[in-house]
């Protein structure tokens, strides 16, 4: 049976870029959470922030978390699941995979993209202190951790071997 591979970490840890990897070299479907959120409510993140908050935008992230069972491969948003309700289903429906990236290589990934407005509306040392707030959250909620500052091929690898083992 194929399990739902959710894959978490902080902005720019590379589950996006990670996820594109896996599901090319595991011959499964990539769902890009923030991608899928986009399309469905055909706003962009930013107008979501702006017309409902956060709080609607991480309920839009619950509530499409839940529909993307089915082995597929998930590169859920940097807050997807913080929540530990969301965390809790994502684990019991298949694996989640705490990509841990340093702060450092996250906020060279993520400064200045106009696309995510956490990294607009703080400052860096805003986003280090949430970083480090929600990794903690990450190793709580993740039923696997792997690390992120290697080589994408390394990183890629870690996580078959992981899915493997939770299928098999």
């Amino acid at each position: 049976m194929n399990s739902t591979v959710f894959l978490c970490g902080f902005m720019g840890c590379g589950k996006s870029h990670i996820g594109r990897m896996l599901a090319a070299q595991m011959n499964r479907e990539l769902v890009d959470l923030d991608k899928y959120i986009v399309a469905m409510e055909k706003l962009s993140i930013p107008e979501i922030f702006d017309k409902f908050g956060e709080p609607h935008f991480r309920k839009l992230e619950a509530k499409y978390i839940r529909e993307l069972a089915g082995g597929k491969i998930v590169a859920t948003g940097g807050g997807a699941l913080i929540n530990d309700e969301t965390a809790k289903f994502a684990r019991e429906s298949g694996i989640s995979v705490y990509i841990n990236t340093s702060f450092e290589i996250c906020y060279r990934r993520i400064k200045g993209d106009t696309n995510r407005p956490l990294v607009m509306n703080n400052t860096p040392e805003q986003l280090e202190e949430l970083y480090n707030k929600r990794a903690e959250i990450y190793r709580r909620n993740a039923t696997y951790m792997v690390n992120g500052n290697t080589r994408d091929d390394v990183i890629a690898d870690e996580i078959r071997k992981l899915i493997y083992f939770s299928e098999n």
